[in-house]
């Protein structure tokens, strides 16, 4: 089995940045669906910020990537752009990424809503399991900011035909306001992440 580790991206994995890019637009093209279009300083400021995580191989080899993003003025944070290579698929790697991403957003900025636009079904599971829920466009960030990522994606026509009310994507959300029972969870999550970091 692969060794990979997951770790929050820093300046020095910059030179990631292009097989990142590939990755996400080649897996598009594979599963037909749209893809918000990301520029590579996008992606490099993301690592520069320390709101990344990105997993690599014993060797160095890319695995995997995910990044997060506040809007509406921190009240809404997403997690997103998440992919894994397919040279490393099947070892559990996407819930590790997704894992880490949702904790790092739930240590930076414990009381904003965290959403989800995704039109894959094990994302969906995923989200499910960190108890996001699905809501309408509507209880997302109306941020016009947010909205202009969605320009770039091929079924970018359904979302002006529907006047922003839904997409081919679905729409999930955490709100930290209506979780219980999870900080426990949370509070470990943390201080894996935090060991992680040390």
């Amino acid at each position: 089995m692969k060794e990979v580790e997951v770790m929050v991206a820093d300046e020095s994995h910059e030179i990631y940045v292009d097989t990142i890019l590939h990755t996400i637009t080649e897996a598009a093209k594979v599963r037909g669906t749209g893809i918000a279009q990301r520029t590579h300083e996008y992606v490099a400021t993301k690592m520069r910020e320390g709101k990344a995580v990105i997993a690599l191989s014993k060797e160095g080899q890319f695995a995997g990537f995910s990044y997060i993003e506040t809007w509406g003025n921190k009240q809404y944070v997403t997690t997103s752009g998440l992919i894994v290579h397919p040279d490393f698929r099947g070892l559990g790697l996407a819930k590790r990424i997704k894992d880490m991403t949702f904790t790092l957003a739930r240590m930076r900025w414990p009381n904003a809503k965290i959403f989800s636009l995704t039109s894959g079904a094990a994302v969906m599971k995923m989200n499910t399991q960190l108890g996001y829920l699905p809501v309408t466009f509507a209880d997302l960030t109306d941020d016009e900011a947010f909205w202009r990522g969605c320009e770039g994606c091929c079924n970018v026509d359904v979302l002006h035909r529907t006047g922003r009310k839904y997409c081919i994507c679905t729409a999930m959300l955490f709100d930290p306001a209506k979780q219980h029972g999870e900080e426990q969870t949370l509070k470990f999550s943390m201080e894996s992440l935090k060991e992680q970091k040390d």
